[in-house]
């Protein structure tokens, strides 16, 4: 975590925080990081701020391209589906095959490492839902400081509503997966649900500073936060923090956010002679902390406990709507967060439905009587099926 920052580099961030030439920032942040210490305290903040560097320089590149009217290959992915899966793995790990064996894509599939060079889309089906499957050019150590496609690999990740890492069982799966964790960690990725979050909002100038705090702060008060915002001259703000948080996780904030990714593993290749013996050391370094899916794509083997897994780590459920005039239901689900209530469906139907709604009709097999007459707030659960009535 950051710490123990000179004053004249805390005034240098805030000259970063308020430019927006490209090419100025990515100077300023040059000095800003020719003035942070080099200890433990500052080693994550400096992969973070040389990552953002290795953006600004590939968005100033694009920039040189597109005003000499050349074009390079797609990296964003538009999202489809119930949610955007990145395969992230080693060389050879398997990703082109797994996206061949769950979806109607036809990546190239070879023997010789980094085939894979620019993202490629598959969707998925499972159930009644598509997930959108996208296989990333392979990871490798350093991915993170510009090495060779590991910057667009890494920002795709983020960009997802979740991650597959998919390994060898045929070798060594536990030095690879504390490989792809390594760097994902380095890229300010979470696999493991965090106690808490922080969000720094920053606003217009004379907005001031405003904290909400909906958890706790472990380990000082909102005056402290304030303090430490301040000294970053961080003064027109909105400040969140939910759950159980750490002024150190503030202070990271302040720089870049960590995001958190649901993520399943994928213990490929479970075919080859060595898999039992490595599955199993795979497993006990793992242990509860994320799942494992065991499949060998090659002989599409364990591919419906990947849907599955997937599904149950996104923490999503599916929800049916049906018109009062009909009988049957729509076959084609909502999908929501578990934890969401009519209101959150209403919102995703129409803004209009919030605003003009009366009650509505749920069935679900865990009610005692079905349907129910219902509000804005009643829980919804994956299956249920919603009748909104308006004024």
């Amino acid at each position: 975590m950051p710490t123990n920052l000179p004053p004249d580099a805390k005034k240098k961030w805030a000259e970063v925080e308020n430019t927006r030439n490209p090419r100025e920032k990515l100077r300023l942040l040059e000095e800003f990081l020719s003035l942070v210490p080099r200890h433990k305290g500052t080693a994550k903040l400096c992969v973070s701020v040389k990552k953002r560097m290795a953006l600004l320089q590939k968005e100033i590149d694009e920039r040189k391209r597109k005003k000499a009217g050349r074009t390079g290959p797609k990296i964003f992915m538009e999202k489809e589906g119930a949610a955007q899966i990145a395969l992230l793995g080693l060389t050879k790990s398997g990703k082109s095959s797994l996206l061949a064996a769950v979806t109607n894509a036809k990546p190239e599939i070879s023997s010789t490492p980094y085939t894979t060079m620019i993202p490629f889309p598959g969707v998925m089906p499972h159930e009644d839902i598509q997930f959108q499957m996208i296989e990333t050019p392979a990871l490798m150590a350093r991915s993170v400081d510009r090495k060779a496609w590991g910057t667009q690999t890494l920002a795709i990740a983020r960009n997802a509503d979740g991650l597959a890492l998919v390994l060898d069982l045929s070798t060594d799966p536990v030095g690879q997966l504390s490989a792809l964790l390594a760097e994902l960690e380095k890229s300010r990725i979470l696999v493991n649900k965090p106690q808490g979050k922080v969000e720094v909002e920053r606003k217009f100038l004379g907005a001031g500073l405003r904290i909400l705090l909906l958890g706790k702060v472990v380990d000082g008060t909102v005056r402290d936060v304030e303090a430490l915002l301040k000294s970053y001259r961080v003064n027109d703000a909105i400040v969140r923090i939910e759950g159980q948080v750490s002024l150190d996780e503030v202070e990271d904030a302040i720089f870049e956010r960590p995001l958190y990714k649901p993520t399943v593993i994928v213990a490929n290749k479970m075919d080859a002679p060595q898999s039992p013996r490595h599955l199993k050391k795979l497993r006990e370094f793992v242990q509860d902390r994320l799942p494992i899916v065991a499949v060998s794509a090659e002989k599409r083997v364990g591919l419906n406990r990947f849907g599955e897994a997937l599904f149950k780590t996104l923490e999503i459920i599916r929800v049916y709507t049906k018109e009062p005039a009909d009988a049957e239901h729509s076959r084609r689900p909502f999908i929501l967060k578990s934890g969401a209530c009519v209101h959150d469906l209403a919102q995703s139907i129409h803004s209009d439905f919030k605003t003009n709604f009366a009650f509505a009709k749920v069935w679900s097999e865990r009610l005692v009587f079905s349907p129910q007459k219902v509000g804005l707030t009643f829980s919804l659960a994956d299956g249920d099926i919603v009748e909104i009535h308006t004024k």
